[in-house]
């Protein structure tokens, strides 16, 4: 019945009014094709606008890697030689470069002022031992005729004893006199305290030397000990605590690149510096041939053996902007952001600690533009 009633409708209707009805039809329908076809476009340039990542899921594993540093070539052995007493040089027996041994004689010198203290330190040593002899010979006399009953005085042979007291107490502080001259006067004989190289000459013969003379800053010789050095490098906070004493390390130097050397941690500080923040490791290295200079700079490779798992992710996935160290997990297509602690760094490769999870899917080069929240679009994933 409905369907015959519209039909007489638009039987009686004009021409015109049907015509009308069906444009505004066909408008409406191309206005909402017009619309999603915006909508459509929008969707696909904001799609375009997602970044593509590359992901790989987080693993743990041992850190064994090496670290190259540089490092220093020192003497075993060096000490700078003063004159204690001004004096005058008197005969120089060794030159740069000499080779001694220890107690070798290096420089002798003279001050006639010493010569003359110790002559008179020698005569008032004889004058006071005839005294002390005078007192005792005394004291021996009476004390052997005091063993006739009423002949001597227990006062006098007490007088007598302790007069031979005094004289022997000044004849001991005399004797001490000449010894402190004699040693004063040893001081012009310099001597080489161990076996080494003269490696720097600062005097000639007849130069005033001494604590006041001209040119003490400077010391007379440098005595170095070059067959057996000191290799000492500085390793950062980071990875003080991989190395440990008895432990291998290669190192090379400029004046014979193709050649490495090989050499053994003996000492280590035990704290950091506090400038540098590192920790001081000396190695003992066998220079019997003398290849090695002191002084050398070497680049020391070290061995950085794990001891534990860590999880060990690219360089490159690791965030340092000025505000946080961080990485970015992915999880249902959108980043997020994820403060760690960075740990050793090697090989391309670092150490991080945080709230992270093994099998994570972290973006593997990772930035500060893409924002915590942000979505993101998977590319394939790395093994």
């Amino acid at each position: 019945m409905i369907m015959n009633r519209m039909n007489n409708i638009f039987k009686k209707a004009p021409v015109f009014i049907i015509a009308g009805a069906l444009s505004v039809n066909l408008l409406s329908s191309c206005g909402s094709s017009d619309e999603q076809k915006k909508a459509d476009q929008e969707n696909q340039a904001q799609m375009d606008q997602t970044p593509v990542v590359q992901v790989a899921p987080l693993r743990k594993d041992k850190f064994n890697a090496s670290l190259q540093i540089p490092g220093e070539l020192i003497p075993y052995q060096q000490v700078d030689l003063y004159a204690k007493e001004s004096s005058f040089v008197k005969k120089v027996f060794v030159d740069v470069g000499s080779e001694v041994s220890q107690g070798q004689l290096m420089v002798s010198m003279e001050a006639p002022e010493i010569n003359s203290q110790l002559a008179e330190a020698q005569s008032k040593l004889k004058s006071q031992e005839a005294v002390y002899l005078a007192s005792k010979a005394n004291y021996d006399r009476l004390y052997e005729t005091s063993k006739t009953p009423g002949t001597i005085s227990g006062n006098d042979l007490d007088q007598a004893a302790a007069r031979k007291n005094s004289d022997e107490a000044q004849l001991q502080a005399t004797k001490s006199a000449v010894q402190a001259v004699l040693v004063t006067k040893g001081y012009l004989n310099i001597k080489a305290p161990f076996s080494g190289v003269v490696s720097a000459r600062n005097v000639n013969p007849g130069a005033y030397v001494g604590p006041a003379g001209k040119g003490s800053d400077q010391p007379l010789f440098v005595l170095q000990e070059q067959k057996r050095l000191r290799l000492v490098v500085s390793v950062p906070e980071a990875y003080s605590g991989a190395l440990k004493q008895k432990d291998k390390v290669e190192f090379t130097v400029r004046s014979m690149p193709g050649h490495k050397f090989t050499a053994n941690v003996n000492r280590l500080a035990g704290s950091l510096d506090a400038k540098l923040r590192s920790e001081r490791l000396e190695m003992d290295v066998q220079n019997n041939n003398k290849a090695l200079l002191p002084g050398m700079y070497a680049e020391v490779k070290l061995d950085l053996p794990a001891t534990d798992s860590t999880f060990i992710i690219p360089k490159t996935a690791l965030v340092q902007s000025t505000e946080k160290v961080f990485v970015i997990r992915v999880i249902n297509g959108k980043a997020e952001w994820v403060d760690v602690q960075k740990g050793r760094e090697a090989d391309g490769k670092v150490e991080v600690f945080g709230k992270l999870n093994e099998g994570d899917q972290l973006i593997q080069a990772a930035n500060d533009e893409i924002r915590d929240g942000a979505p993101v679009k998977l590319g394939k994933a790395q093994k």
